[in-house]
């Protein structure tokens, strides 16, 4: 008897469809947050909303481990930065108790709390405003009943107005 695992003979269907890189994101980082003990990628991507972002700014989630075959009552290791520690600790059951919320049963029975250095997030920034496109391509689009269609039609307008020249392929 052979130990190989077959693939599956049914495929998923296709969605024909542009997909956010967000709704991407889960099935691409799932491996690599499970191997370090996160069943839930939402845990590490969603800190500040968890523990608010005074909190978050000086923390963030490590590792979450459960007892072997156990999904509950696991310890959460969070690492904080320096001087900050001992006021997590103060405020550790607090914590415990938002992030039990977050996943709706006690997943976490206790918090350690190592010190390090934690990554400062990534400020977003607003995407830049367009030119509008000129009167001569939108008067074409007045036609459009779809609000919808009409608004992404003169949004791609105004892109291709802002470009210089023909777009260079490869």
């Amino acid at each position: 008897m052979s130990k190989r695992v077959r693939a599956p003979d049914v495929e998923p269907p296709r969605q024909n469809r542009a997909r956010a890189v967000s709704e991407l994101l889960p099935a691409i980082h799932g491996a690599a947050f499970k191997r370090f003990g996160f069943v839930q990628s939402a845990l590490v991507t969603r800190w500040p909303e968890i523990v608010g972002t005074r909190w978050a700014a000086a923390s963030a989630p490590e590792s979450l481990r459960f007892p072997p075959g156990k999904k509950a009552e696991g310890v959460l290791t969070i690492v904080v930065r320096g001087a900050h520690a001992p006021m997590m600790q103060h405020i550790a059951p607090e914590i415990v108790e938002r992030v039990n919320r977050f996943f709706g049963y006690a997943a976490v029975a206790r918090l350690t709390i190592r010190q390090g250095e934690v990554a400062k997030p990534m400020p977003r920034s607003a995407p830049t405003a367009l030119k509008p496109a000129p009167a001569e391509i939108g008067d074409g689009l007045k036609a459009i009943a779809d609000p919808e269609l009409r608004a992404v039609l003169e949004s791609l307008a105004a892109g291709v107005h802002a470009t210089r020249g023909i777009p260079k392929i490869g």
